[in-house]
């Protein structure tokens, strides 16, 4: 029987513009006390966002059935036809007619900076969204704080095993608030940033974490991502080729959903940590974080020749 998740984190808009020049060509030294600026954009798209929404997604593309746990604003009707289409079941999700969907207003400049704004709206309202305990796995990915607090609770009052994802939210939550979401938590997934923070905030070294989660895994960018496990092992894979990097956007939820598909199939970490990284590849290979497409058999094919000369 196809494995249930539940996928609980934000579910938004992202608002994606691009600006021709540069911030800081605009931008006055002396007068930041005053700061007034306006860019003129040369682009814009609204696309689907929201970590939960994008892990669902790749789990989906998985032949998982994904359940997404969330709230979402009275805009979300067509986000939720379009993910329904994809494979996602979400009946998770509480719609809340008297606010908006989670935004995020993000806009680049020719250097690569970026100029971000997040609207949480009813996200806010994150941790009301139910969870049962007849899943194989939840995740715990970023959402709004109180429901990062409560969620790895009640997975283990049901005993249900998760994954600890608290990415962005890092800064957000509190060193207390960290140690209890890594308690019992099957895996804690981190960048190497991310990673420096929650040991800095809990006071713990990987060794440390690895007294409160099974397994620690840090992901690093080009260089692969590796996998800390309690008995000492350190578990590295390298980076999935990239044919193209058109938008790096999204691709740490995917490599979480190549990751989880590894964990519920039961395979050994190394070929967990390939799924996630290949499946992050798919992601970087195109605009947006859900414009990626795969079949199960094109999947293998693809991780067969990704990692033959490591076999």
């Amino acid at each position: 029987m196809t494995a249930s998740i539940a996928v609980t984190g934000s579910i938004a808009w992202d608002h994606i513009m691009n600006f021709p020049g540069r911030f800081k060509d605009h931008i006055l030294s002396d007068k930041l006390h005053i700061l007034n600026v306006s860019f003129l954009v040369g682009d814009f798209r609204r696309q689907r966002g929201g970590c939960a929404a994008n892990i669902a997604y790749a789990l989906a593309l998985h032949g998982l059935r994904p359940r997404l746990v969330g709230a979402a604003g009275c805009d979300f009707a067509p986000y939720r036809e379009w993910l329904e289409e994809q494979g996602v079941d979400c009946e998770g999700v509480c719609q809340h007619d008297d606010v908006a969907t989670a935004s995020c207003f993000i806009t680049t400049d020719a250097d690569n900076n970026q100029i971000t704004c997040f609207y949480p709206g009813a996200m806010a309202r994150a941790a009301e969204a139910p969870l049962s305990g007849d899943h194989a796995l939840a995740t715990v990915s970023p959402n709004d704080p109180e429901a990062m607090r409560a969620y790895p609770r009640r997975c283990r009052e049901l005993g249900l095993p998760f994954l600890y994802d608290p990415g962005q939210q890092v800064i957000a939550l509190s060193g207390e608030d960290l140690v209890d979401g890594l308690t019992g938590a099957k895996v804690v997934v981190c960048n190497d940033y991310e990673l420096a923070v929650v040991q800095e905030k809990t006071g713990r070294d990987v060794a440390g974490l690895l007294e409160l989660a099974e397994a620690v895994v840090v992901t690093l960018g080009k260089e692969g991502s590796r996998a800390h496990l309690r008995d000492g092992t350190c578990v590295e894979v390298p980076a999935a080729p990239v044919r193209e990097v058109v938008d790096p956007t999204g691709c740490g939820d995917a490599y979480r959903g190549g990751l989880v598909k590894g964990i519920v199939e039961g395979e050994d970490w190394e070929t967990a940590l390939r799924w996630g990284t290949l499946t992050a590849a798919y992601c970087v290979e195109v605009r947006g974080t859900t414009g990626y497409e795969f079949t199960v058999d094109r999947f293998a094919e693809r991780l067969g020749g990704a990692f033959a000369s490591a076999s």
